[in-house]
């Protein structure tokens, strides 16, 4: 059952996998094998089991490959492909909020945080819970980040701070976006990043909660690769 008020799914694989290449690795990242299934398949998996009908994935323009692979295992009218390079992460969510313009709330999802996919339908309905008006991300406690972006939430679950140099909580790649937020201007040259216009959000007071979430790994290297496959066996991290 679709969680009340989404109305539009979306998947962000359109970074370049840069740390996998200089680690030697040639698959493109949405490809990257995590307990024998790419990153893109464990995403669009936990979108459908969270109730998404139909979503969008997209891809940067030298992601054929990867646009090949999602086309032939899942018909159009299921997951439709949008290949676009875009210069930052903050563009890429644009792009993809673009493709469901008429929505009342997306959930967009990062190819590249792994969980297991009941934590993820937990978030989808948890999310779908708050104010249809409020921003909601994941957070998570598991840090296996080089560059994590700290999180501070209230009693209430309410983001405080984002971005500061320490803190109990990370995002995790999971977002609820209202439509009145798709429709805010950030000021020029503010938002280079997704991470900038999420610290951007909280500073201008707009409503950010967080869900907290078990372990979900930002998979970004081949490190990291192996620990999202040590939790899917259940075996517990050093």
């Amino acid at each position: 059952m679709t969680p009340a008020g989404i109305d539009h799914w979306a998947i962000i694989a359109a970074g370049e996998g840069q740390r996998f290449r200089q680690a030697g690795w040639s698959t493109p990242k949405p490809l990257v094998p995590v307990g024998g299934l790419p990153l893109i398949d464990h995403a669009i998996r936990r979108l459908l089991a969270a109730g998404a009908p139909s979503l969008v994935v997209l891809l940067n323009e030298e992601g054929r490959e990867s646009a090949a692979w999602i086309q032939a295992r899942y018909p159009e009218s299921v997951v439709r492909v949008v290949t676009r390079t875009t210069a930052s992460s903050f563009e890429s969510l644009r792009e993809v909020l673009r493709h469901g313009e008429a929505a009342t709330r997306s959930l967009v999802s990062t190819v590249d945080a792994w969980c297991p996919p009941e934590e993820f339908v937990r978030f989808a309905e948890r999310a779908a819970a708050h104010d249809p008006d409020a921003f909601v991300l994941a957070v998570t406690a598991f840090v296996a980040d080089e560059r994590p972006l700290w999180v501070t939430l209230d009693a209430t679950g309410r983001v405080v701070d984002l971005g500061g140099a320490s803190g109990a909580m990370v995002t995790a790649g999971f977002y609820l976006i209202p439509s009145r937020v798709r429709r805010l201007s950030p000021p020029p040259g503010a938002c280079g990043r997704l991470r900038d216009f999420l610290a951007w959000l909280v500073r201008r007071g707009e409503p950010v909660y967080g869900v907290v979430l078990g372990t979900v790994v930002d998979v970004d290297t081949p490190d990291d690769v192996r620990h999202a496959e040590r939790l899917m066996t259940g075996v517990a991290l050093p």
